[in-house]
């Protein structure tokens, strides 16, 4: 299991760009949880056990699920796995 935790700059508010990111993730089978900033930005937490389809959302969310967002920046790292279910969009 290889996990990930990104922040993502850019037109990523008010676009759709948390539920596009969801799609991808449910599309890949991906696990973990999408949330809006207080300071504009996104953060996700991304898990699988296949590699490919991890590093394949990650090169999706970096070029916009969104056909109305803009990634400017993103951050990738890695970090230790969660119990997640499923990938969520989470309401602040």
């Amino acid at each position: 299991m290889k996990a990930v935790k990104i922040i993502v700059k850019g037109l990523v508010q008010g676009v759709g760009f948390r539920y596009t990111t969801k799609m991808l993730a449910d599309e890949l089978k991906i696990k973990g949880k999408v949330v809006n900033m207080p300071d504009g930005s996104v953060y996700i937490e991304a898990q699988s056990t296949d590699e490919a389809s991890l590093e394949q959302f990650i090169a999706g969310v970096e070029s916009s699920p969104s056909p109305a967002g803009r990634v400017d920046e993103m951050e990738v790292s890695e970090m230790k796995p969660k119990e997640y279910s499923r990938f969520s969009v989470i309401y602040r």
